[in-house]
């Protein structure tokens, strides 16, 4: 059959990526307790495509990622990129897979379990030379007590939910949980699924006692990872929804690379 993707392009402009968006595929991702997990991931994958090429050929994108099914993690995404430049006759590819990673948490005084759902990624891209690049996100929900709130005010502070995004690169493989757990003690206090009264009480006057600026937890997490030996880049970013405002405060930090 005719083969219109192989066909010769005459415009001579090469495209920096072409491929699939979000494709919902299964996956299993490592657990630091349980050894695993089953979810499902958001996936995007491209390649280059040089100028004299009219088209690639969609369909293999996915026939590379059933070649690992159902593991796809951070120890493999460097075969995967490889199979996608050969099968593709690519000079560099790309892969974003996003899932949601189950934690369960018990809350701080009743120890009632619930699971916490926390946003992660992994970014993996190979360049014409072969160099892979990994990258590792988590988002983590937090809250955050506002300090010159509390300062001006006779009774209370205001506070609210806020949302730290952190990405890291790094030589040896690093555990989902060590970065969620180190940004949650960088906030007023953590999030939780389930709360009976006295966790209430106890998250409640532990953010008051602990109060913190979106700049102070981005300056307290980037504090942490720079004393992190295997931790060579990060990007750390907080936002807060403000609970008195119509808007959200940020903040960000990036590493030098």
């Amino acid at each position: 059959m005719k083969d219109i993707q192989n066909e010769r392009d005459y415009r001579n402009i090469p495209i920096d990526k072409v491929g699939i968006k979000n494709l919902q595929y299964p996956i299993i991702v490592l657990d630091r307790q349980n050894k695993f997990q089953h979810t499902v991931a958001n996936i995007n994958m491209y390649v280059d495509l040089p100028h004299e090429y009219k088209g690639t050929h969609m369909s293999r994108f996915v026939e590379m990622l059933h070649l690992f099914r159902p593991e796809v993690s951070l120890k493999n995404i460097s075969v995967i990129l490889g199979e996608m430049k050969k099968h593709l006759d690519a000079a560099s590819a790309q892969i974003e897979v996003t899932f949601p990673y189950f934690i369960e948490k018990t809350s701080p005084v009743s120890h009632s379990p619930g699971l916490m759902d926390y946003s992660c990624s992994f970014i993996g891209s190979s360049d014409p030379h072969d160099k892979i690049d990994l990258v590792s996100i988590v988002v983590v929900p937090i809250s955050s007590v506002c300090p010159c709130s509390k300062e001006i005010s006779q009774g209370g502070a205001h506070n609210q939910r806020g949302q730290v995004r952190l990405s890291t690169r790094f030589h040896k493989f690093i555990w989902i949980e060590d970065m969620i757990e180190l940004v949650e003690g960088c906030a007023s206090c953590e999030v939780y699924s389930v709360l009976k009264r006295v966790d209430e009480k106890h998250v409640t006057e532990k953010g008051f006692s602990n109060p913190k600026f979106v700049e102070d937890i981005v300056r307290d997490v980037a504090e942490k990872l720079k004393k992190d030996n295997n931790i060579t880049w990060f990007s750390v970013s907080a936002e807060n929804f403000e609970s008195i405002h119509n808007h959200s405060a940020y903040a960000s930090i990036t590493s030098a690379q």
